[in-house]
């Protein structure tokens, strides 16, 4: 793809199925390295990583020729795999089907990796839920209620 340029900061957000606790601190970072190793093989380049107890936020630069929903789809498979077959979690682990993706200006890139990488902090003060629901709003985005994550909040 000779002189094809481009700038796709992509934030995807998703889910453990059923809302459980199951990334431990102790196995965070290496679910969270084994998840940029997947970005890295998909020719996107990893900005931002936070796996918190129960949901993800991964900041992305994304190569052109890949699908958000296949990138979404091939991080949470191959991430769920790699988790059972290390037995990281005492049961098996799976993340929802869904998931969100927004896209950012370069201008918002540092504003956005210190959002992610603050996680724990931001979470003592703001649910998942309602996180999730204000990117909704953010963003303009129009949902339906039955098709959001199993919120337990």
């Amino acid at each position: 793809m000779a002189n094809t340029y481009t700038q796709l900061l992509i934030q995807v957000v998703f889910a453990v199925k059923g809302r459980q606790n199951l990334i431990l601190e102790n196995n965070r970072e290496h679910i969270e390295k084994y998840i940029c190793g997947i970005i890295s093989n998909k020719k996107s380049k990893p900005l931002a990583i936070y796996c918190n107890p129960d949901h993800c936020h991964v900041l992305v630069g994304l190569h052109p020729i890949v699908a958000v929903s296949q990138f979404a789809s091939d991080i949470k498979a191959n991430s769920s795999k790699w988790i059972n077959e290390q037995k990281l979690v005492s049961r098996k682990f799976e993340w929802q089907d869904s998931y969100g993706a927004f896209s950012y200006a370069k201008s918002q890139l540092d504003i956005v990796v210190k959002y992610i990488l603050n996680q724990p902090i931001h979470h003592r003060k703001v649910t998942f839920r309602e996180e999730y629901l204000g990117f909704l709003k953010k963003f303009e985005i129009d949902y339906d209620e039955k098709y959001l994550f199993d919120f337990l909040d």
